[in-house]
């Protein structure tokens, strides 16, 4: 019993260290910095100069870049995308498979923005913005 009651912790430690890891918005080379509200109004689709860039539902980053940079669920952000892209409005963030695809998307397009893990970072992008 003590036994179970030490690992489900440790699991849960880790758990909890991994959705605190930093997160950084990357851009092409050329990009400015931007402000966190230029940020959450790319991502809810407010910003049609931009093209953002997203991990997919099961990665742990995208619900954390979410809460951080909109204050919003995931389930909350595809239903503004829902009405956005029903209306005619404007189009989803294209979909990525990980972090990689997301510096090889924004690194080849100046209008591209994404995020990923601040360990990620290399020299193909530059940080814009960061939630530590």
């Amino acid at each position: 019993m003590k036994r179970a009651l030490i690992q489900t912790l440790a699991g849960l430690a880790l758990c909890a260290a991994a959705s605190a890891q930093a997160q950084v918005v990357v851009m092409n080379a050329s990009a400015t910095a931007l402000t966190a509200d230029q940020v959450s109004n790319i991502f809810l689709g407010r910003s049609p100069e931009f093209k953002p860039v997203d991990l997919p539902e099961s990665n742990a980053l995208r619900a954390t870049f979410y809460k951080k940079a909109t204050d919003r669920d995931v389930a909350q952000v595809k239903a503004v995308w829902s009405r956005l892209v029903f209306s005619g409005k404007a189009t989803p963030p294209t979909e990525v498979a990980d972090g990689a695809a997301v510096k090889a998307a924004v690194k080849a397009d100046p209008k591209a923005i994404g995020y990923i893990d601040k360990a990620a970072v290399d020299g193909s992008v530059k940080v814009v913005l960061s939630f530590e």
